[in-house]
């Protein structure tokens, strides 16, 4: 379900805040530069105020201003303020790290991140040293690996324009790209949606609740976000941050990612809420949470019901397993916090294209040549539902139980059905004291006795009980 971006959605100061933070290249363990804007980003809003913890997560949360009593006790209803609402997302992306330098202009480095093997082959990747961009080709499997991951050798392009102390153990390397850019379609091709877009609408949406927590003091409760670091080898961070209580017990976790788009599951469909992945099943009732919010605000169901036609969908959002792979919502549900995820539908995962063919085996390396990196994208309009979705659920999470009144209602008003005996027409429902006393009736009444008849033996003897 793709449509055509309207030409504003380019000059959208959120869009151009995706465009900008997916390029910055970052890894696991070293995610520094992503940190550096997110400082800069910072600075310029006194409304938000950051801390990191000790092993370099970071925790961003509103400068609430001072409110009126009726104000603060109004918010803390709203928000259940004894229950911090958390969104989450993590500042790394699979990409190489140099590990060690071989000789002049002959490195090795690891990559962090899962890939699979056929892209490396004689790839072109891009070293992010402290002088600027300097090209370089892998030329193959290093001898050596770390739990970090698989270790390779590489050569830089141009050895005589670039001086070997130029690289530095530590530099991050990137799959050679194109740089961003959002097509006619609406659909933005970058270097790292995963994570960095979630990153970035996380960003966005703190950063409106922020403001309107200014405008109006006490109307917003306690709402932070969490920026994780090593994901992409194994949650380093997310545990990390459970381990050293840098998320309160009783805290509700929104964890967001990029999931890898499916048939079912389109780019351009929606804004995903998560329901589980490969690992586990998220907490029932904030992921029912958050899909009461999300068909309130985008005034439409998931899908269509069987009754219903497809114009029922005013505004595309999806409800889905996403078992492709493992988030950090697993990571928090296990460590006791209650938790779901929501997510973007993401094209070429982890940077992968024909990543269906290649897991298949029908890869027609004859006509396309040996596989190579290429940009991951996402819907804009996805994005900016995601965004929207996380501001209305910041302003109003609905309570655990929600849909128990609804179930209440249903009872009341339609089990008037159930007083008539099987195969009797029902009833028409009764109000107020005549229903009561039919109700009344009904409990006393003794049932019908029902005969059954007992079988004979295949003798032909007895009946048998």
């Amino acid at each position: 379900m793709t449509s055509a971006a309207p030409v504003s959605v380019v000059h959208d100061p959120r869009v151009q805040l995706a465009l900008e933070l997916t390029q910055i290249p970052t890894a696991a363990g070293r995610e520094h530069r992503v940190i550096a804007w997110l400082n800069t980003w910072l600075a310029a809003r006194p409304h938000l105020r950051s801390e990191a913890d000790s092993e370099g997560n970071i925790t961003i949360t509103i400068n609430q201003p001072r409110a009126k009593p009726k104000a603060r006790a109004t918010a803390k209803r709203a928000s259940q303020a004894t229950h911090p609402l958390y969104i989450t997302g993590h500042l790394d992306h699979p990409a190489f790290v140099v590990e060690r330098v071989i000789a002049p202009g002959v490195l090795e480095l690891s990559f962090r991140g899962g890939v699979m093997d056929v892209f490396f082959e004689h790839a072109p990747i891009t070293l992010h040293t402290r002088l600027g961009p300097v090209p370089a080709t892998l030329t193959g499997a290093a001898t050596s690996e770390s739990p970090a991951g698989k270790h390779y050798t590489a050569e830089l392009d141009d050895q005589a324009d670039t001086q070997p102390c130029d690289v530095q153990l530590g530099d991050v390397a990137t799959w050679r790209l194109p740089p961003a850019e959002v097509d006619g379609a609406g659909i933005l091709h970058t270097h790292a949606c995963d994570d960095l877009a979630a990153v970035a609408a996380a960003l966005c949406a703190i950063d409106e609740l922020g403001r309107k927590a200014v405008e109006a003091p006490g109307s917003i409760g306690d709402v932070r976000v969490l920026l994780t670091r090593a994901e992409e080898i194994g949650f380093v961070g997310a545990i990390a941050a459970c381990r050293l209580g840098t998320i309160p017990l009783g805290s509700r976790i929104l964890a967001l990612e990029n999931s890898r788009a499916f048939a079912e599951s389109p780019v351009g469909g929606g804004p995903i809420v998560r329901v589980g992945d490969r690992m586990t099943v998220f907490t029932p009732w904030l992921t029912e949470a958050c899909a009461t919010r999300a068909e309130e605000i985008f005034a439409s169901p998931a899908q269509p019901l069987a009754s219903q036609t497809a114009a029922v969908i005013k505004r595309p959002w999806q409800r889905k397993l996403m078992a492709g792979g493992a988030c950090e919502a697993s990571v928090f549900c296990r460590s006791g916090y209650d938790a779901t995820c929501l997510c973007l539908p993401l094209g070429n995962y982890h940077n992968m294209p024909h990543l269906t063919e290649l897991q298949g085996g029908t890869y027609d390396r004859a006509r396309l040549g040996p596989p190579r990196a290429a940009r991951e994208f996402i819907h804009t309009q996805d994005y900016l539902g995601l965004i929207d979705l996380l501001v209305a659920l910041g302003q109003n999470l609905p309570k655990p139980d929600s849909k128990a009144e609804r179930f209440d209602n249903l009872y009341r008003t339609r089990r008037y059905v159930l007083d008539a005996a099987p195969g009797e027409p029902a009833s028409k429902p009764v109000a107020g004291k005549a229903a009561r006393k039919s109700r009344a009736k009904a409990k006393t009444k003794p049932a019908p006795k029902v005969t059954i008849p007992r079988r004979r033996a295949a003798s032909g003897g007895k009946p048998r009980p």
